[in-house]
């Protein structure tokens, strides 16, 4: 009987009846052999005494009976499991609260709240249809119920101490969840799909808007036992899934903002003030690889939250992919089983099923501070849009849909003849709802629109960027600060023993330069830009794969103990309210970088930084780069000052590690060819020559009143090269980052015949090559080598000072390592013409298909003619 018992517990949910379409199952999960009481030696009529260890209480009756209780609690229209929950603890937790819940019936007023919010989202979509019958709104038909999980998951958590809860969702039934639940604006969502713009005039000098199914909202709630909860519903691309980990790394900003969990000064746990609902979709949560990585994180120190609830909207189909064309495994849910999470099935249809498994939900997360899964099947009344017809790809679906009441109107029928509900409360819910979508209808222009940079919020001392110039900044710093700085940053506790070859290459090196004032190189202006702004008062995350040492072992921002492996970060004793995070991140590009993505737009005031381990492993975060980093601002008045770190240069690695592809960086900026560049583009660009100009980026990216993605083309070789490491002067107050570094070395300015310009370590390589050519030419003295250190915004007024000093100049060269169709020059080369009037010419590597070459004598013979071309 045990076993039996057990049996139901763990394969139940094979046999539940939690399809409203009630279609065929898949074969996998259509199975109750293991169910069968005649394979533990029972037969239906066979009487036993139930012993009251297993939940029950000790009483006696049949086998049947047993069976009969067994398939009600876990095969009706709400099923668990459970299976690879590893901790026996924790499993019989959740059986039992499953089994008291399903025991609970909801209260007559959640009746009527379910009912009122399934009623009224219906009202919207029904509203739309009819004003608006060709608009593609991707509505909640079908799959009303997500409004009461939704609705009873904030109310829980909010009764569970919580602030803040992060949402991210797709498309489908969001703005149902934007009206019917998050009091969105109906007049601006009126106002959108009449064509006009969801913000206010003054912004459109930067925002070009996005779709109707990409709103978002941030807003306050008080409910009726008095708690408040802030909840912020993210915006979120067409890209299936992307925004998942975004929603999940801005929790984390939100944890530290309010100083929870990992960040508390006490014992907090994670997401005690602050966690994520995530929604998806059936085909999306097993076709899109970044469900894998975020799930992956969710257990990772720097990257947990205390656990988020996931809910799966179910349609039952992709687009037109039916479930066994769409996945591998039995259920929509099954790749949660990697990181061991509870799944709950359950059936749209039933709304008070819905209820409990939201409460269910809460309840675990707040209690194990894990992941939990809720597959709540459904359907798609329409096809993937109101457009589509479903018919010609799935007509056996389609046929039991339109011959079956909507969930509403059944649920209100079912608390109607149960006098839980009367005719006349139906109607007046749908009129109020008529009523108010006609008033905003009518409203045109007077419209209070969300507020996006609100004073009192994290972003109240942010400002929209001028569109009128690019402004400059003082980013230097006192240079008592510096030292001082320089000198923590090697500064370990007595019982930690370092590494010996860090402690003389690293640590003394380092004391040396500082006391001597000797030159600071790449990894000493960079912790020099960290401590200096902890030293102001802001925060850093620095993540990436390897980033503690660093790819090129030059960073050693983590000190690791040769002893007992304890990691210590020596710039965290700057200052007891701000820190240095450092996230040696999971091997993944796609979903880390959406994370610190969401990081960054948590608050203005954390200078977030991710670094690719090569530059071009960038291209597995292509979507992230796309759809958030590139275009947030513009879509949503969403700023970041994101900074992104891209080894880059050509050293005869080879085709892989040799490019960050800056042509692809410069083709998504809005910088144009005809037009002065002002703060207002998209972001920067930036390939830097020496330390102090790293040192004042990072430092800018935070001291500006506003913010901007940086992205950089950082270097490999000039780490240690001490050409590129800059005295202490060039790091003081009153020192600013340059666009442009020109040529002093010309003893004539007014002689010089020819100008080189080029970007990043291609100098160091030109410069050498101008001295050895000059011993036997002594014409090399009057050709000048320009550094453009920000190609975007492009430095127009920098470059026509810098090419005035030249006025005898009569050819224009732009030098780079890349080929021909890559690097800058496409870039650069109409900017020159149209903004400067000068003609480029262009030396560096042909045209080719791959970044670079992986013969390394084919490698030596482009090395030789990229620096003889621009001197001929």
């Amino acid at each position: 009987v045990a076993r039996l018992i057990e049996q139901y517990e763990r394969y139940g949910h094979k046999i539940g009846k939690v399809n409203p379409l009630n279609l065929p199952r898949v074969p996998e999960i259509e199975s109750d052999a293991l169910l069968e009481p005649s394979l533990y030696g029972l037969e239906l009529n066979q009487e036993f005494i139930l012993d009251g260890k297993l939940n029950h209480a000790r009483e006696t009756k049949t086998v049947e009976a047993l069976v009969a209780e067994l398939k009600a609690k876990f095969c009706g229209t709400i099923t668990l499991e459970t299976d690879t929950i590893e901790s026996a603890e924790e499993k019989d937790w959740v059986v039992n609260r499953f089994s008291q819940l399903q025991s609970q019936d909801a209260s007559d007023s959640e009746k009527h709240r379910m009912a009122e919010i399934l009623i009224k989202s219906q009202a919207l979509d029904q509203y739309l249809a009819i004003k608006f019958p060709t608009l593609k709104r991707y509505g909640g038909e079908g799959a009303e119920s997500l409004l009461v999980f939704v609705d009873q998951y904030l109310r829980s958590t909010s009764q569970s101490g919580v602030d803040e809860v992060m949402i991210g969702m797709p498309h489908r039934g969001r703005n149902n969840v934007l009206v019917s639940l998050l009091n969105f604006p109906i007049e601006v969502m009126l106002r959108k799909i009449k064509g006009l713009s969801e913000f206010p005039d003054e912004a459109l000098s930067i925002a070009t808007g996005d779709v109707l199914s990409h709103l978002s909202v941030s807003n306050d709630f008080k409910y009726e036992d008095g708690r408040k909860l802030h909840v912020n519903l993210i915006p979120n691309p067409s890209h299936l899934e992307a925004q998942v980990p975004v929603a999940i790394g801005k929790c984390r900003g939100r944890q530290q903002t309010l100083r929870d969990g990992d960040y508390s000064d006490g014992e907090a746990t994670r997401g005690s003030k602050a966690t994520c609902l995530l929604l998806h979709g059936d085909a999306s949560f097993t076709g899109q690889g970044i469900i894998m990585e975020a799930l992956n994180m969710s257990k990772l120190a720097h990257f947990d939250i205390g656990g988020s609830v996931h809910l799966i909207v179910n349609n039952q189909v992709g687009f037109t992919t039916p479930p066994h064309r769409g996945r591998s495994s039995p259920y929509t849910s099954d790749i949660g089983k990697m990181i061991g999470c509870p799944v709950i099935h359950v059936n749209g249809g039933e709304p008070e099923q819905v209820h409990r498994a939201a409460q269910l939900a809460v309840e675990y997360r707040h209690k194990y501070r894990k992941d939990i899964i809720i597959d709540l099947l459904c359907f798609r009344k329409w096809g993937h849009n109101e457009m589509d017809d479903p018919t010609m790809t799935q007509p056996v679906m389609y046929g039991v849909i339109n011959n079956r009441h909507s969930i509403p109107d059944d649920y209100a029928g079912k608390l109607k003849d149960l006098n839980i509900l009367t005719e006349t409360q139906i109607e007046s819910w749908k009129a109020e709802e008529i009523s108010r979508f006609n008033d905003a209808f009518r409203m045109n222009e007077s419209v209070e629109f969300p507020s996006y940079l609100a004073e009192g919020s994290n972003w109240g001392e942010m400002r929209l960027p001028s569109v009128q110039k690019v402004t400059t900044w003082d980013t230097g710093c006192h240079p008592d600060i510096l030292r001082f700085v320089g000198a923590k940053s090697v500064a370990v506790p007595k019982d930690l023993k370092t590494h010996n070859r860090i402690q003389k290459s690293h640590s003394d090196t380092r004391m040396t330069k500082l006391t001597s004032d000797g030159l600071i190189d790449w990894a000493l202006a960079e912790t020099l830009a960290f401590g200096s702004l902890i030293h102001q008062g802001y925060n850093i995350r620095l993540c990436g794969q390897d980033v503690g040492r660093g790819t090129f072992g030059h960073r050693h921002a983590m000190m690791v103990c040769q002893e007992s492996g304890a990691v210590n970060i020596p710039l965290n004793e700057l200052s007891e309210k701000c820190h240095l995070e450092v996230v040696n991140s999971l091997l993944s590009e796609e979903a880390v970088l959406a994370f610190e993505y969401g990081m960054s737009v948590e608050h203005p005031n954390r200078l977030v930084l991710w670094e690719a381990q090569f530059g071009d492993f960038f291209n597995g975060a292509q979507i992230i780069f796309d759809t958030f980093i590139t275009t947030g601002e513009a879509k949503w008045l969403q700023q970041s000052g994101l900074v992104i770190l891209l080894p880059h240069g050509y050293d005869g690695a080879g085709p892989e590690h040799s490019s960050c592809r800056i042509e692809r960086f410069l083709q998504c900026t809005n910088s144009a060819e005809d037009v002065v560049d002002s703060d207002g583009v998209n972001m920067s660009v930036c390939h830097p020559t020496t330390s102090a100009q790293y040192f004042h980026l990072l430092r800018r990216q935070m001291l500006r009143n506003f913010r901007k993605p940086l992205i950089v083309a950082s270097p490999k070789i000039l780490l240690r090269l001490p050409a590129a490491s800059s005295h202490i002067k060039e790091f003081e107050s009153g020192t600013h980052f340059l666009p442009v570094i020109g040529d002093t070395s010309a003893q004539s300015p007014q002689t010089v015949k020819k100008v080189i310009l080029c970007s990043g370590k291609h100098y160091y390589a030109l410069e050498d090559q101008r001295k050895k050519l000059s011993q036997n030419d002594k014409d090399l003295k009057n050709v000048a080598i320009v550094r453009v250190e920000e190609l975007c915004p492009f430095p127009t007024d920098a470059l026509r000072q810098e090419l005035a000093r030249f006025p005898s100049a009569e050819t224009f060269v732009w030098a780079q390592e890349e080929p021909r169709n890559m690097g800058p020059w496409s870039f650069v080369n109409p900017r020159f013409a149209n903004l400067l009037g000068v003609q480029l010419k262009y030396c560096g590597r042909p045209v080719m298909a791959a970044p670079a070459v992986g013969i390394g004598t084919l490698h030596t013979e482009q090395v030789k003619t990229i620096l003889s071309d621009p001197f001929v």
